[in-house]
C-alpha cells in the first residue's frame, strides 16, 4: 500500500470511515474522524494544499471531491444536520471482515471503541441542526449501534448520543427538506456536475413511464395479460425459499452470474473469490450486501453477505423480509451484488492506476454501475428462458427511480413524506410500512437517487460511444475504459471519448 500525499490525505482526513473500509486504507483503524464543529472547519482548512496529479483525469477527479467535501461540510454544514456521518465514524462493523488477523482487528476495535466517549462528544456538539423526521427515522440506527457493546465508558456515551437525537426527534424542526438549490449543489459537487433538478425529475418520470411498458411486456410473457403488472409482482414474490435456505440459494445464484459474466466476458477482470455467507452481526440491518476486498488491501475474499429474517419476528413480518429472495427478486440481486455488479467493479477497482482512481470514489458511480449491470443482463440474455429474471430487474429498477422522484420532491418541498409514500404505494410492489420506509429515507439519505442518476448517465455514455466509435464499439471496449476509470464522478465519465 503506498503512502499518500498530503493533498490527498486531506481529502481521506475528512471521510475515514470510506476511506479506511471502501478504500482499505487501514492506518485509519482504531481511529476516528473529529467531526465537532472546529474539527471540520480545520478539516476544510486543508483542503486543496498541494501540487495536483500530473495527470488531467486524476487532477480533476481529485478536485471534485474537494468540492464536494466543501459543499457537504462548508456550504451545506450537514454534520450538523445528519447523524449518518457520526454514525459512520462509530461504526464497528468494518472490523468484522476478514482482511487481517483476528487479533490485528480485535485490538483496532478496541481501540476504536475506547474513542466512542470523543467522537460522541463531537457529534452532540456537532447535531444542533438535527430535525425531528431526521431523528425519527435514524433513532434505530443509532441505538443499534451499541448491539454485542459491553464497555461502561463506551455504553454512557452511546446513551448520551441516543438521548440527543431522541430529544431532537421530539422536540426538533419538522421540516427536514434541504431546499432545491442545496439539493442540486449536494448532488452536482460530488459528480463534477450542474444539476438542473427540474429537468432530472422529468427524466424520472420517463425512466418510471418506461419500466412500466417493459413490466407489462414482461408479465405478458408469463401469460398475465390482463391483470395489472404490479399486482402479477405482489403474487410472485410469494414465491421464495424460507429463512434456512435464502443464503444456499443466494450462493446457487452467485455461482451463475459469475458463469454468465465471465461467458460472456462483460467485465475487465474474471478473478478474485467471492463467498457468500450469513452477515455478521453488526450488518443485518441490510438484506443483502457486497463487503469487497478494497483496493488498499493484499489479495482476499470479497464477501456477499446475506440475512435472514430474524426467529423472533412475527410471521408477518418474517414473510415480508423473505419476499426480497423471492425467486423473481434474488437473482437480480445477485447480479448488482456480484458480478457483473459490485464484486466486479472492485476487481477493476484493484487495478485502477493510481490512488486517487482507487480510492476517491463516487457513490452513484458504484451503484450506478450495479445497476446498469442488472439491465445488461436482460440485454445479454442472462436467464432468459425465466420471464421472473427480468421482471425483477424491472421490478428493482422501479423502486430505484421511485427514490429518485422523492429525493427531489421531498427536498424541493414538492412533496412530503407521505406524498412520497403513496407514490411507492402507486409506483412499485411496496405498500404500507414498506413504500412509508423507503419514503421517510429521503429525509436522511437525500442523494439516494443515485442508483438510477447513475445507470442512467451510463446508458447515455454507452449511447454516445456506439456512434463515436462505431464499428470499434463492444461492451468489453466500453466497460473496460470505463472501468479503468475507477469509480469516477459522474461529470468525468465522458472522457472515455
Amino acid at each position: 500500500m503506498t503512502e499518500l500525499d498530503a493533498r490527498l490525505r486531506a481529502i481521506t482526513d475528512l471521510m475515514v470511515a470510506e476511506a479506511r473500509e471502501g478504500g482499505g486504507r487501514h492506518e485509519y483503524d482504531g481511529k476516528i474522524q473529529d467531526l465537532s464543529p472546529q474539527g471540520v472547519r480545520d478539516g476544510l482548512a486543508r483542503l486543496g494544499a498541494g501540487a495536483a496529479p500530473a495527470d488531467a483525469h486524476d487532477a480533476r477527479h481529485q478536485q471534485v471531491f474537494e468540492e464536494s467535501l466543501r459543499t457537504q461540510f462548508g456550504e451545506l454544514e450537514l454534520h450538523r444536520k445528519n447523524p449518518l456521518v457520526h454514525l459512520s465514524n462509530l461504526d464497528l462493523a468494518c472490523y468484522d471482515r476478514d482482511y487481517a488477523p483476528e487479533p490485528e482487528r480485535a485490538a483496532a476495535k478496541a481501540a476504536h471503541l475506547a474513542l466512542w466517549p470523543e467522537a460522541v462528544a463531537g457529534a452532540v456538539d456537532s447535531l444542533d441542526q438535527l430535525t425531528a423526521p431526521v431523528a425519527t427515522s435514524l433513532l434505530g440506527a443509532v441505538k443499534g449501534l451499541a448491539a454485542g457493546v459491553t464497555d461502561e465508558s463506551a455504553l454512557r456515551a452511546h446513551a448520551r448520543l441516543v438521548a440527543h437525537v431522541e430529544r431532537a426527534a421530539a422536540e426538533g424542526d419538522r421540516d427536514a427538506a434541504l431546499g432545491g438549490r442545496a439539493l442540486a449543489d449536494l448532488m452536482g459537487s460530488g459528480e463534477g456536475l450542474d444539476v438542473d433538478l427540474g429537468k432530472l425529475a422529468e427524466r424520472a418520470d420517463a425512466e418510471r413511464d418506461r419500466l412500466m411498458t417493459l413490466l407489462a411486456e414482461s408479465c405478458a410473457k408469463l401469460g398475465h395479460t390482463g391483470r395489472a403488472p404490479l399486482d402479477v409482482v405482489r403474487e410472485l414474490v410469494k414465491d421464495h425459499p424460507d429463512a434456512d435456505g435464502v443464503i444456499e440459494a443466494a450462493r446457487i445464484g452467485t455461482e451463475k452470474a459469475i458463469a454468465f459474466t465471465r461467458e460472456k466476458d462483460l467485465v475487465p477482470y474474471h478473478d478474485g473469490e467471492c463467498q457468500v455467507g450469513l452477515a455478521p452481526e453488526s450488518r443485518r440491518w441490510a438484506m443483502a450486501m457486497m463487503a469487497w476486498n478494497s483496493p488498499g488491501e493484499p489479495e482476499g475474499p470479497s464477501w456477499y453477505y446475506i440475512t435472514p429474517p430474524d426467529a423472533s419476528w412475527s410471521p408477518q413480518e418474517q414473510e415480508e423480509w423473505l419476499e426480497v429472495f423471492s425467486a423473481t427478486t434474488l437473482p437480480a440481486i445477485n447480479v448488482h451484488e456480484v458480478a457483473p455488479g459490485h464484486f466486479s467493479h472492485a476487481r477493476a477497482l484493484r487495478r485502477a492506476p493510481s490512488d486517487v482512481r482507487r480510492l476517491l470514489q463516487s457513490m452513484s458511480f458504484i451503484e450506478g454501475w450495479a445497476h446498469y449491470a442488472e439491465e445488461l443482463c436482460v440485454e445479454e440474455g442472462f436467464e432468459s428462458d425465466d420471464p421472473r429474471f427480468e421482471i425483477g430487474v424491472w421490478v428493482e429498477a422501479l423502486i430505484r427511480v421511485t427514490r429518485l422522484a422523492c429525493a427531489i420532491g421531498v427536498h424541493t418541498g414538492q412533496m412530503t413524506v407521505e406524498d412520497g409514500a403513496r407514490r411507492f404505494a402507486s409506483d412499485t410492489h411496496l405498500a404500507g410500512p414498506a413504500a412509508l420506509s423507503e419514503a421517510r429515507r429521503a429525509s436522511f439519505d437525500p442523494t439516494y437517487g443515485r442508483y438510477t442518476w447513475g445507470k442512467l448517465m451510463i446508458m447515455d455514455l454507452r449511447e454516445r460511444a456506439r456512434k463515436e466509435w462505431g464499428a470499434g464499439f463492444t461492451l468489453q471496449r466500453f466497460h473496460k475504459a470505463l472501468l479503468d476509470l475507477g469509480s469516477p464522478p459522474l461529470g468525468l465519465i465522458d472522457a472515455i471519448l
